[in-house]
């Protein structure tokens, strides 16, 4: 704050007229500082929280000290959870929750709403990180009427309604977190008129309903659609035993479905259609997913009434069901409906499940002409029964049989990995990486990881071997020659969430990848 006195001039008398006035100066660089608040079981909420030793006891406490550009930073420890409410974040300086390692849970829910773990209400700018949030009475965690907030490697498991829940949240972003068994309804649940929701890199598995819920929901206000949606490299699977499906979108228009892959669903794989949104689901893109429902399970691909101008590229879609099949769209949505360049059971529906076609029927209807009929999934990819979905091979029927018209929204794959890789864009979750037109091996170990709790020793390398460790937007961890045989990683010194490690063996010709787990 700076007192001072100003001169001012008065042209008409030539006086000087000394006037007292009070100069409020805020400069960031020197009267403004960002606070990291602590929090301990062993910290007491009449401490400063300026650092671990003089922690509070809360994170309720914490979150009601805090201002845009403060973090609050949780040791290790079982707590109650916390709203944080009506305070912003900026772009530059955003309010910041983090856990401190993976083993900060909130099993009780905050005392505001007292049925959410963490409920983050009308505030925007604002960062969750790595809480493991367990049987709340509704969500994990809530976001409500706020923008921008971030929702990153957390683990929701055994709450009631939701994992995570967000409501009228435009400029949402939920990644890296893992939510499962959800007793009533869905992994995530993003809803209510928010737009440009950014989806990624999820697992959400052992839900009742869906594994990923989208509903505009129009009844609570808005226009009742979500516009400009991202979601892509989510891993959903064993959801729906109550209805529901990998991926629902009630209201969803003009956004991306990519890269995901969904497999052991039990009830429809990927859902466009209206029911509670204010408009139905159309312009969506719907490029190199991989899905595999169970053998109890409803469509692959389902598109519903007036859901038009949607296109289907690239994917994989195999039902293991005795009669139902790949995609099912009603007779008013074929209107700018594409759908090519995939790899499907042969069972389609033109008319929502009306009439029942094969391929080469489907195919004269002017749809699919470059796709096929999947063979037998032991035949096609890695392993299966272990959920690993990747090319069985050079030769797997996926290789290099994509369009490459999905190139403006798809660069990499579910591993990280650049496509195209070969020559073409390969059909499904996963890109075949060549790096050598010389044949590989017949026989070549896959890498494998194994978790003492404290740390994940990867096996299945050889000495010489060169390994990059990123995280899912491709920023480089760590690199280096393997000595040995396995690489041993502290999971204290990883990043929660999903990264992963790629090896180029030496002395061979194909990448090895495998998705490291950190929660």
């Amino acid at each position: 704050m700076l007192l001072g006195i100003l001169e001012i001039h008065d042209p008409k008398t030539s006086t000087m007229k000394n006037t007292l006035i009070l100069i409020a100066l805020l400069i960031a660089s020197v009267d403004t500082y960002s606070a990291t608040y602590y929090v301990s079981l062993n910290g007491n909420n009449a401490n400063n929280g300026l650092s671990n030793s003089a922690a509070f006891a809360t994170i309720q406490h914490a979150s009601e000290q805090i201002v845009a550009g403060d973090s609050v930073i949780v040791m290790p420890g079982t707590y109650q959870g916390f709203d944080f409410m009506n305070v912003n974040g900026t772009q530059l300086n955003p309010v910041v929750f983090t856990a401190s390692g993976s083993g900060v849970i909130i099993d009780l829910p905050c005392s505001y709403n007292n049925v959410d773990g963490i409920n983050i209400e009308n505030a925007d700018y604002v960062i969750v990180k790595g809480f493991n949030v367990q049987g709340m009475p509704r969500a994990g965690i809530r976001v409500a009427l706020s923008s921008h907030v971030i929702i990153s490697s957390n683990k929701c498991t055994d709450n009631f309604k939701w994992g995570i829940f967000t409501g009228f949240a435009d400029y949402i972003t939920i990644e890296n977190n893992e939510c499962s068994y959800s007793a009533d309804e869905h992994g995530i649940y993003h809803s209510n008129s928010a737009d440009h929701a950014i989806i990624r890199n999820n697992i959400s598995h052992h839900n009742n309903r869906c594994g990923i819920h989208m509903n505009g929901d129009v009844s609570m206000g808005g226009d009742g659609v979500l516009s400009d949606a991202k979601v892509y490299g989510n891993i959903i699977y064993e959801n729906g035993a109550g209805g529901g499906s990998g991926i629902n979108g009630d209201g969803v228009i003009n956004s991306q479905i990519f890269n995901n892959l969904l497999y052991e669903n039990h009830a429809s794989g990927i859902s466009l259609y209206q029911i509670d949104a204010g408009a139905p689901s159309t312009g969506n893109k719907v490029f190199n997913n991989t899905v595999v429902n169970a053998s109890n399970s409803r469509w692959c691909l389902n598109i519903t009434d007036d859901c038009t101008g949607n296109e289907v590229l690239n994917n994989i879609f195999i039902n293991k069901h005795s009669w139902r099949g790949s995609i099912v769209i009603a007779a008013s949505a074929l209107s700018g409906f594409v759908s090519d360049y995939n790899i499907l059971t042969n069972v389609f529906s033109p008319d929502g499940d009306a009439t029942i076609l094969n391929l080469n029927q489907w195919q004269l209807l002017g749809y699919d002409a470059h796709s096929s009929v999947a063979a037998s999934i032991n035949t096609i990819f890695l392993n299966p029964g272990a959920g690993d979905f990747h090319p069985l091979n050079a030769a797997a029927p996926m290789v290099d049989a994509g369009s490459t018209t999905v190139g403006t929204v798809v660069t990499t794959d579910l591993d990280g990995n650049p496509r195209p890789s070969g020559a073409g864009y390969d059909v499904g979750a996963y890109e075949w990486q060549t790096l050598s037109p010389v044949s590989e091996p017949a026989i070549e170990a896959t890498l494998q990881v194994n978790d003492s709790g404290t740390e994940l020793v990867v096996v299945g390398m050889n000495p010489g071997d060169y390994f990059y460790w990123c995280d899912l937007n491709g920023k480089l961890i760590k690199s280096g020659e393997v000595s040995d045989s396995h690489l041993v990683l502290q999971k204290q010194n990883m990043p929660s969430g999903i990264s992963i490690l790629t090896v180029n063996p030496k002395n061979r010709f194909r990448c090895k990848s495998v998705k490291l787990l950190n929660f």
